[in-house]
């Protein structure tokens, strides 16, 4: 099989050649099956350790290192790049990319490895997103050894295997246009033009612009709309393509708190839950300085201001959804807006709250709900049909969400007992998770009292 790895042809300003290196004693703990036949993939289990092991070349390419720049924590760092992933190649137009391979010349004196602990995260956020319809990287496979690496203590590395039609981020643009490469700026935007929105026409920057826009804002709403909080959503972990990306001290936000801050490094809040949509907008306008050469600064200023109205747009849409109003009614947005804040006010859990309302029995959300669903009462006999609206609500509505707690059972089975059938149990679930799922119906309980405190950080 050989290789069609697209982004090498931008040449070796963009990237480094690396070489993956030897884990000791691997093993493959969960595939992601459907996404293989999705990919036509067709690789033994021992074929598919090696490859995502990284012990042998897929499909004759060389693995290389992107490089790139990007503000972290809104400073500006010339120069970062892929300092523990590496692109292997790909298959059916889908780049494949080994996260935890060891080090590159971007590796800023880490040692490139990735552990079990967050390889089984992003795994399984990452199928948790595709079932909630979240724009996501994707995860094919993990891979655990028995080489050790120090975290906040030893512990055993790991290689996940992500999957994108595309891993650029706004910090590859970022990196050439603080470098005052403007033909290498041009030149990575003609491509993302040709191969990932071949609709446009080529040279065609300010449409680009306004796809990144697009795609950004949506991402942003659906994380809003169902409660996902990235963690550290520097411009280096933006994706050109508006997908999620870089899964480190993530969470899905269980008991509802608009401040919410779900990574420990944060120390400030920069990157908490309800400022999001802000940052998202901050960072789109360092990518608006990068592209600065190709578009004129008045249509800058204009594509920007659309940002706004996409993501309320979208989020709008949702929320909606989310509670069955299906026709337009100018009291719907204060009515949403009052149950987030006797969520908040009550300390209840998110998910299950909203789950709630599909038993349309105020009892099951308190005292304190009591006004708030007699208006709610009135505005849904507003609908045409009540089954209608509930079958919306139990479309956007879902039944189970990677609580912070399922995966760190997950992960100490892993761990201390060397089990992997609860990552499997976990995958099944988040796959479809608005289904119900007979004999799991617990997954969806809030956390137990020995988990509300556990701490994500960005080596999480």
């Amino acid at each position: 099989m050989k290789s069609s790895l697209k982004f090498t042809d931008l040449g070796e300003d963009f990237f480094a050649h690396v070489k993956t290196q030897k884990l000791e004693n691997t093993s493959l703990i969960h595939v992601n099956e459907s996404l293989m036949k999705e990919m036509n993939l067709k690789a033994s289990k021992k074929e598919l350790l090696s490859i995502c092991s990284g012990e042998k070349r897929f499909a004759e390419q060389n693995p290389v290192s992107t490089v790139y720049a990007g503000h972290q924590f809104g400073y500006f760092v010339p120069q970062l790049g892929d300092g523990r992933s590496c692109l292997i190649g790909e298959v059916n137009g889908l780049e494949l990319s080994l996260k935890g391979a060891g080090t590159s010349p971007f590796s800023r004196g880490a040692d490139g490895r990735a552990v079990l602990r967050s390889s089984i995260r992003e795994y399984l956020c990452s199928i948790a997103m595709q079932g909630l319809s979240i724009p996501t990287t994707r995860a094919l496979a993990i891979v655990r050894s028995n080489t050790q690496v120090y975290r906040e203590h030893i512990e055993n590395a790991a290689i996940v295997t992500r999957v994108a039609e595309s891993h650029i981020r706004f910090g590859h643009f970022e990196y050439f246009a603080s470098q005052g490469q403007n033909e290498n700026v041009k030149k990575l935007a003609d491509f993302v033009i040709k191969h990932y929105m071949s609709d446009l026409e080529q040279g065609d920057y300010l449409a680009l612009f306004k796809n990144v826009i697009e795609s950004t804002a949506i991402m942003i709403a659906r994380w809003q709309a169902q409660g996902f909080s990235h963690g550290v959503m520097n411009t280096d972990n933006m994706s050109i393509l508006g997908l999620t990306i870089d899964y480190g001290p993530f969470s899905f936000m269980e008991t509802y708190d608009p401040s919410f801050i779900c990574n420990h490094s944060d120390t400030q809040g920069r990157y908490s839950f309800e400022r999001q949509p802000s940052v998202a907008l901050w960072n789109l306008q360092r990518l608006a300085d990068a592209l600065g050469t190709l578009i004129q600064e008045e249509q800058i200023k204009e594509a920007l201001s659309s940002y706004e109205k996409i993501l309320v747009k979208e989020y709008s849409y949702l929320m909606r959804s989310k509670f069955g109003l299906i026709l337009q009614d100018e009291g719907d947005n204060s009515l949403i807006n009052n149950f987030l804040e006797l969520l908040y006010t009550n300390q209840k859990d998110y998910h299950r709250s909203m789950r709630m309302l599909l038993s349309q029995k105020e009892n099951l959300l308190g005292d304190s709900f009591e006004s708030w669903f007699k208006d709610y009462k009135k505005r849904i006999d507003k609908e045409e049909s009540l089954s209608k609206s509930l079958e919306l609500m139990k479309q956007f509505n879902p039944k189970y969400v990677l609580r912070n707690y399922l995966a760190e059972v997950a992960i100490r089975k892993a761990e201390d007992l060397d089990e992997y059938e609860e990552i499997d149990i976990l995958f099944r679930i988040l796959e479809r998770p608005f289904d119900l799922h007979n004999g799991y119906e617990s997954y969806d309980s809030e956390a137990p009292d020995w988990a509300k405190n556990l701490e994500l950080s960005c080596s999480s």
